[in-house]
């Protein structure tokens, strides 16, 4: 057996900001369980949901920033899956995981420690302990420091995952030492200093056995200064361990033929005339205009510049144009939930904007929407366009990381494609392959319809992405 732990900040069911509680919450479920046993520790936030459910299993005292600190540890299995949680109620209280810099860059600090310090308590030894994001970036740090010398730890192996290169968990060096609570050994230009500042995910990146990306082409893209956030360097440095592992969804969650959210359920052979039916149901709901022949296009999204709502933006006036209507579901930059508010005024019966969250309606939009706009400025990998290809709705995209890795563009002279791409980051480029797929779907509808049953035949599930790791897994392993 094969024992891998997952050390993540966050994790569906239980907390989720963004897609990486998906990925450390979904993904561990699909591993072969008979050769993997695949756990998974995160903190034990005040905010998270099932706390009920939750089984206190021992406590200990570890020093850390200057005292002794309290550490619980609790217990829940999750689909077959095992999850331990970190308790420490003066770093984990309040309503949301994350929230002031400095306190967050203290606690994860504090979480990575407890997270290995918990492992001979727990009494699981994990030959691969797999990290995520810039929270956990100390933790190859530590495996190399601290915890190497113990008999429990000297064999471990450790994996970087980045989910998303922007954000490293930066702050001024003194601060970083002090939280850390290393030598000065690591705080040079090859090691966590970046700049001048301390950098916990490059912490990672240098001493993680190996780095992991969500897509083939985010991989490539961060060797690049455009995508590599001052990382560039570091990164084609260690390319030989760089991996690209596109990510997947639950394809029991989201799954046309039995979303109990969505108001008509469909599948492959009946989604050219059960589709449009969910299409007039959100009409009615969001009180847009009733007539299955418009052109909806969905957006579900942060409204934020990385989103590409800049380019949405200049030509907005434009996409209104004709037998068009958009529904938007998300929050974000003021000046964008503001845009999208004027534009629902101006015209009620086209424009939808619903500047919440809401999972209910998320699914809505993807069963009723023809296509879904994801303009990115840059998608490590994104998981909108998968949702949207599961529910035969056809993505139009950048062709950026995840995105290019997942929608394969529309060719009308081979008869081939999931749904339409462009490739330069410009307003009008995009106006072009929309009005394009407009053509496509009002002149060619036979096609149209073939592009979205491709677009449900494909597989990217987390199945497949599990199969890869586990590729990873046993190459690091020897086997």
């Amino acid at each position: 057996m094969k024992n891998i732990l997952f050390v993540t900040s966050e994790a569906v069911p239980f907390i989720k900001t963004g897609g990486l509680a998906d990925v450390a919450g979904s993904l561990p479920k699909y591993f072969n369980k008979e050769f993997y046993d695949v756990r998974v520790i995160l903190p034990k936030y005040e905010c998270m949901k099932f706390k009920e459910h939750l089984e206190y299993i021992s406590n200990f005292y570890m020093y850390h920033n200057g005292r002794d600190r309290y550490v619980g540890i609790f217990r829940t299995i999750y689909n077959g899956v095992t999850y331990y949680f970190i308790d420490n109620e003066e770093y984990f209280s309040g309503n949301s995981p994350y929230g002031d810099w400095f306190w967050d860059l203290e606690k994860f600090c504090f979480f990575c420690r407890a997270a290995l310090s918990a492992l001979p308590v727990i009494g699981f030894k994990p030959q691969i302990v797999h990290c995520h994001d810039w929270q956990t970036g100390l933790v190859p740090v530590l495996l190399k420091d601290s915890f190497k010398g113990g008999e429990f730890y000297w064999d471990m192996k450790s994996i970087m995952t980045i989910h998303n290169l922007k954000f490293q968990g930066v702050w001024s060096l003194p601060v970083i030492k002090q939280f850390t609570g290393l030598s000065d050994y690591y705080f040079t230009p090859d090691k966590i200093e970046a700049y001048g500042d301390g950098n916990l995910l490059k912490g990672g990146i240098v001493y993680a056995d190996k780095i992991t990306t969500v897509s083939s082409s985010y991989a490539e893209e961060i060797k690049t200064p455009f995508y590599g956030e001052k990382m560039d360097g570091l990164i084609r440095a260690r390319e030989n361990d760089l991996v690209g592992i596109v990510n997947g969804i639950d394809y029991t969650d989201f799954d046309p033929e039995t979303d109990n959210r969505i108001p008509v359920t469909y599948n492959v052979e009946n989604f050219r005339t059960n589709k449009k039916k969910n299409k007039t149901a959100l009409q009615k709901e969001l009180g847009l205009e009733v007539n299955d022949k418009k052109f909806m296009i969905g957006i579900v999204s942060r409204l934020t510049d990385q989103k590409g709502l800049d380019l949405i933006a200049c030509v907005m006036e434009q996409l209104c144009w004709g037998d068009t209507q958009m529904v938007i579901l998300g929050t974000g930059d003021s000046k964008y939930e503001s845009m999208f508010r004027y534009y629902a005024d101006k015209y009620p019966d086209k424009v939808s904007a619903n500047i919440y969250y809401s999972e209910d309606l998320s699914h809505k939009i993807y069963a009723a929407s023809d296509a879904f706009l994801m303009p990115s400025l840059f998608e490590p990998c994104g998981l909108s366009q998968l949702m949207s290809l599961r529910y035969g709705t056809v993505p139009i995209v950048r062709e950026t990381g995840g995105l290019r890795d997942t929608v394969w563009p529309y060719n009308e002279y081979e008869q081939t494609g999931t749904g339409f791409s462009f490739a330069n980051y410009n307003a009008h480029e995009m106006l072009g392959i929309v009005d394009y797929a407009k053509h496509i779907y009002f002149d060619k509808k036979r096609d149209w319809n073939m592009i979205a049953q491709r677009a449900m035949e494909v597989d990217f599930s987390w199945s497949s992405s599990a199969r890869k790791y586990e590729q990873l897994y046993d190459s690091m392993l020897g086997y």
